[in-house]
C-alpha cells in the first residue's frame, strides 16, 4: 500500500517552557543555601575539625565516601597481600634450610653405606660378631653343564 498524496501537513508546535514552581522567596533561600555551601567548601581545614571528626560531615567530603571506602578496601587488601607474601618467604626459607639438612644427611648416609659394604669391612664385622664365617681363599669356579645329544 503506497501513499498517494504528496501533501505534508505542518503542525504548529509550542516551545517547551518549564513551569514556574519556585517563588521568588524560594529562589532567594536557594541562593542563600548555595552561597552557604560555597562558604563551607572554601573554609580552610582546621586541626580541631580533624580531631573531632567534623571534617567528615562536609558536603564535599560526603560526596567522596564511595571513593574513600574503595581506597580503604584497597589498602586492606594490599596490607593482607604483603603479610601473605612475607609469610610465604619465611616458609620458603625454612623449607630450603630443611632440604639442605636432608641433602647433607643423605650424603653422609651414602658415604657410610659405601664404607660398610667394602669386603674388608664386612669381614671385620663378621669377625667381631663371631658368626663363624670365613673368607674364601680360592677363587670361585665356573660350572659348565654339558648338553646331551
Amino acid at each position: 500500500m503506497k501513499r498517494t498524496d504528496n501533501e505534508v501537513d505542518f503542525v504548529e508546535t509550542m516551545p517547551f517552557v518549564e513551569p514556574l514552581t519556585e517563588t521568588v522567596s524560594d529562589k532567594q533561600t536557594g541562593e542563600k543555601r548555595q552561597k552557604a555551601d560555597e562558604k563551607e567548601e572554601k573554609k580552610p581545614l582546621k586541626v580541631k575539625e580533624l580531631l573531632d571528626g567534623s571534617v567528615l560531615l562536609r558536603d564535599t567530603l560526603r560526596k567522596q565516601y564511595p571513593f574513600i571506602l574503595f581506597l580503604t578496601v584497597l589498602a586492606v587488601i594490599y596490607i593482607g597481600n604483603r603479610y601473605h607474601a612475607e609469610r610465604m618467604v619465611r616458609r620458603i626459607n625454612e623449607i630450603e634450610q630443611e632440604v639442605k639438612n636432608l641433602r647433607a644427611e643423605q650424603i653422609t648416609t651414602a658415604a657410610e653405606l659405601m664404607n660398610l659394604s667394602r669386603p674388608s669391612e664386612v669381614a671385620a664385622i663378621i669377625e667381631q660378631k663371631n658368626l663363624g664365617l670365613k673368607q674364601s681363599v680360592e677363587p670361585p669356579k665356573k660350572l659348565i653343564r654339558k648338553k646331551k645329544l
